[in-house]
Formats: structure tokens, sequence, C-alpha cells
């Protein structure tokens, strides 16, 4: 099993963060840490394979985190950044830092269960290699491959269909606005089952975000932008 620390400031988000883990074959959470500071004893003590690390901390910053999990040699797990933080210095300071993904919230149980797939492909591989042989390029060809992700309409989903909608997506991104499932479906005339799971895909792709729009009552409107 690949063992998990999550880490959160919000105590319900990392709830349901875990119970996405959880979900996945193959992982467990192995300790929940909601500041930076009980993060870094988390991981001394619990040794974790990987590590959900939010950026948004009571304490220290998760870049601060992941800079000491990095000069740790008691624990060095990896990362994958999971956080509210869209700007371009944080982005880059993930990948300076060595975090493996970097998913912004709110995403959906797809789009993590995706990047924890990827990694424990990586997992899998690293360990089936042998330590002392010198590593052939198809080997590292390998290993760098499982942290790209496809642009290709999953299993279910058409292109034909998939260029439709990005190209209505496209477009009101173009004018300023942005795209409800509910909206794209009257506009493409398929299901808003089938228009969610189209925009879904953009977004886990890294060519569309995603961001809630609160009302009254009931559940928060996702709202897809074309980036």
């Amino acid at each position: 099993m690949i063992r998990v620390l999550v880490v959160d400031d919000d105590f319900m988000v990392a709830k349901v963060h875990s119970g996405y883990v959880s979900r996945v074959e193959g992982f467990e959470v192995v300790g929940v840490a909601h500041t930076g500071a009980d993060a870094v004893v988390a991981a001394d003590e619990l040794r974790p394979d990987l590590v959900l690390l939010d950026i948004y901390l009571p304490d220290i910053d998760g870049m601060s985190v992941l800079r000491q999990l990095r000069g740790r040699p008691s624990a060095d797990p990896d990362v994958i950044v999971i956080t509210a933080a869209r700007d371009l210095d944080t982005v880059r300071g993930a990948i300076h830092g060595g975090a493996l993904h970097y998913l912004i919230k709110p995403f959906s149980y797809e789009a993590l269960r995706e990047r924890l797939e990827s990694f424990r492909s990586l997992h899998r591989t690293l360990a089936d290699l042998p330590g002392d042989a010198p590593t052939a390029q198809q080997d590292v060809d390998r290993l760098f491959g499982t942290r790209t992700r496809s642009a290709t309409p999953p299993k279910g989903l058409s292109s034909e269909t998939s260029r439709v909608v990005e190209n209505i997506l496209r477009e009101r991104s173009a004018a300023g606005g942005d795209l409800s499932a509910t909206e794209c479906a009257d506009a493409t005339e398929i299901s808003r089952v089938s228009a969610r799971k189209y925009l879904e895909h953009f977004v886990e792709s890294g060519r569309a975000e995603v961001r809630l729009r609160y009302g009254g009552t009931g559940r928060p409107e996702r709202r897809y932008r074309w980036l």
C-alpha cells in the first residue's frame, strides 16, 4: 500500500480528500495534519510515501513545508500540492521544490484519482528497476512518461463531441464569460451529465479551470472557463 499524509488547514476539506484517497486502489491515509509544523512532525514519524500538501496553512506556508521535507534525511516523501493558490510564483515554487503535481481547488475525485494512479505507476516502475544497474533510456522515458497527462478524451468520450464542447467553451471564455454544465448541454444538445464529463476532462488535462458560484441555497454551481 502507498502511504499518504493529507495536509490541509480545513478539517472538512481534509476529510473529503482523505475519503478520495481511500477510494483509490493501493492507497491508504496514514495521517492528517492541519498545520505546517504538524505536517513536518507527521512526515518524520509516519514516513509516508506521498504527501497531499495545501499551501495556505495557519503557521507556515506549504512552500516552506515542502522545502523542509526535501531537506530532511529522515523523511523525503513525494508531494502533490493541493491548493487554491493560482499565482505563477507559487506554481513555479512547487515545480522548483520538486512537487510531482499541482491541483487547484476545487477539483473532482476523478482529477485526484488520475494523479494518484500516475504516482502509483511511477512508484511501481521504480520498484521494478534494479538499484545497482545502469538505467537505460527506455526506463527513464517510462519514469518521466508517468508524469504526463494526455489531452485525448478518456474512454467513453468522443473526440468529435469534445471539439464541439471545446469550441463552445472557448467562445464563451473569449467573451469574458464562463459556462455551466447545464448551459453547455443546452448549447451542444447533449445531456448535462455528458457535458460535465467533457468539461471536467478539460479541467483535468489543464486546459480549463473551474470555479464555484455560491447561491442562496443548495450546492454551489461549477462554472468553467477555457485557459
